[in-house]
């Protein structure tokens, strides 16, 4: 019975399920990060993103009080609104120890003489025996109903107005800037040197393979310290050779220096992924190539490089990502200061200076992680085609 044709296996319906929960389990944070990013930090604090699409009864942040003067019958009186959105007061108070003890309506007293009534619609009215002009007015603390609200002003703080003296932007720019290098840069060493491992005869190859996956063990942490000073070493070298001693041109703290960091820790997984996809590649086609006259340089670029594009594509989505959530080689290789700071490591700094204000780590958080998620989406059609390629004959 269980070969029935247009039945199913049960270990079928198992892979199914468990690869759509692994989808949901990767997709619902990432939804609940957007949603939250557009929305408001009282909303944010006071209910979940699913519940982004109702109103809500929330306790808001004190509003201090402000609004023209006029005097009436001899009292000063402030009339003014404490909402810019359409939200109804269910109660107030004007002290954080009992934010919530008068109801909308009442008038309540206040020191010096002053009395205060905060309306259902959010109006208020503040009378004094003595002008409030140059004195600051009390603050309302106010639970209420609120519509859903929606905004685009976490980004434009996030991308336009720098933050505990950091910018964003800037850090998006420097974290593009040493990405899109670091993942060039290898795959076209990685390319040449695959082709050479695959299809060119020479003594040592067999070694050469060998001793690149066993660099794909070697932990990165092991050898951060390690290349740096061997960089650094180089630099000052060059720098005497050149005569650019005092300059900061060939120092490791640059983006030369990364760059070429994530080249040699991306190297081995480039030059074993692109090998074991050039091999599998039929070999008439370039049997007949050489026959024909072509050069290894010609069978190479225009044979080998348009066939292995899912390997290409595959190892540029990994690389990517890595030197673009990479924070370890970005702090060791480029610095601390604002001007060379990357997203990771401004997100980190956020998170200490304004960690109650979840709405600017929300849109932050999702302007970092926007970019590979573009990168991925675009490019993973050729993802497990290229894992893939060399692993069967």
């Amino acid at each position: 019975m269980e070969n029935i044709a247009g039945k199913k296996p049960a270990l079928v319906w198992v892979v199914h399920v468990s690869v759509g929960l692994l989808v949901l389990l990767w997709i619902i944070p990432t939804l609940g990060l957007l949603v939250s990013s557009f929305r408001s930090g009282d909303q944010i604090v006071s209910s979940g993103w699913w519940k982004a699409l109702f109103t809500q009864e929330q306790q808001l942040s004190p509003i201090r009080l402000a609004g023209q003067e006029a005097e009436r019958d001899g009292m000063f009186v402030v009339e003014g609104q404490l909402f810019t959105t359409a939200s109804t007061v269910s109660a107030w108070g004007t002290s954080s120890r009992d934010p919530a003890v008068n109801e909308p309506g009442q008038t309540v007293g206040l020191a010096d003489g002053q009395t205060l009534a905060v309306n259902a619609d959010g109006t208020f009215i503040l009378t004094s025996p003595v002008t409030t002009e140059g004195t600051r007015l009390p603050r309302v603390f106010t639970t209420a109903s609120t519509p859903p609200e929606f905004t685009l002003n976490n980004y434009r703080t996030v991308l336009f107005s720098p933050l505990a003296g950091q910018s964003i932007f800037q850090a998006f720019m420097n974290t593009a800037t040493v990405a899109i290098p670091a993942t060039i840069i290898p795959i076209l060493i990685a390319a040449f040197a695959a082709y050479a491992l695959a299809w060119m005869d020479f003594k040592g190859r067999a070694l050469l393979i060998a001793a690149i996956v066993g660099l794909l063990v070697v932990p990165l942490q092991l050898a951060l310290i390690p290349l740096l000073q061997l960089h650094n070493g180089v630099a000052s070298t060059l720098n005497g050779w050149f005569g650019l001693e005092g300059t900061n041109a060939l120092q490791g703290k640059g983006y030369l220096g990364i760059w070429l960091a994530h080249t040699g820790f991306g190297l081995p997984l480039a030059i074993y992924l692109l090998r074991n996809y050039m091999v599998g590649l039929p070999r008439d086609i370039i049997e007949n190539a050489k026959v024909d006259g072509a050069t290894d340089f010609q069978i190479f670029t225009k044979i080998i490089l348009p066939l292995s594009f899912p390997a290409l594509a595959s190892f540029a989505i990994f690389q990517f990502l890595w030197t673009w959530n990479d924070l370890l080689v970005a702090l060791v290789f480029l610095g601390t200061s604002n001007d060379q700071q990357v997203l990771t490591g401004n997100i980190v700094n956020l998170m200490g200076s304004r960690g109650g204000d979840w709405e600017i780590l929300s849109a932050s958080a999702f302007v970092s992680i926007a970019v590979p998620l573009a990168v991925f989406f675009s490019m993973q059609r050729f993802l497990v085609r290229g894992l893939l390629s060399g692993s069967v004959k």
